[in-house]
């Protein structure tokens, strides 16, 4: 399947994880991953039985309000995730931008449209964007009710979930991809 055709949930679901011992060596490798990044200050959750891991970053970190130009400071930001473009296959990384419900639903679908295709530009720019795959979902998926200031800042976000790619996969099947890290083949 071209992950470019799928939707957010297939792309999400996929590749399915049959074996129990496969699935755990994905599961502590990715949390491993995730420990990482929650040292550097982001905000970590896993998904998908632990397969997968979530990054939220508020859109504030990235945009000005009602912007869709990257602020230069957000390169702080998303440089920490070329690591994952770098083996095409071994992630997949999905984009999802989100925003609150200030204003039309078709003012807040063309805003996270604008703002996901400016994060992917910059991925582009700096690295593969081969398994890279950007989702603008507008104002239909708020974390909190937008009856204040600080909950629709928070509703406001670029959520970066990183998917076992297939290569990931084979390698976990193989036992390359353990819970600590990838085992390097002997030469």
């Amino acid at each position: 399947d071209d992950i470019f055709d799928l939707t957010f949930d297939e792309n999400l679901n996929l590749p399915k994880i049959q074996k129990a011992e496969v699935a755990e060596r994905i599961q502590n490798f990715q949390n491993d991953r995730a420990v990482e990044l929650i040292k550097n200050n982001l905000e970590v959750e896993l998904t998908r039985n632990g397969e997968v891991i979530i990054v939220t970053v508020p859109a504030d970190e990235l945009f000005a309000p009602n912007d869709t130009v990257l602020l230069k400071k957000s390169s702080e930001v998303l440089n920490k995730f070329l690591k994952f473009t770098q083996a095409p296959g071994f992630y997949k990384l999905l984009l999802v931008m989100h925003s609150d419900n200030t204003g039309t639903h078709e003012y807040s679908s063309r805003l996270t449209s604008a703002r996901v295709s400016s994060v992917f530009d910059c991925f582009y720019a700096n690295g593969s964007t081969q398994s890279v795959v950007p989702y603008a979902f507008g104002d239909i998926q708020p974390l909190n009710d937008n009856n204040s200031m600080e909950k629709r800042r928070l509703n406001r976000r670029l959520e970066i979930y990183i998917v076992p790619g297939e290569e990931m996969l084979e390698q976990a099947k193989s036992g390359k991809v353990t819970g600590k890290t990838i085992i390097k083949k002997r030469k």
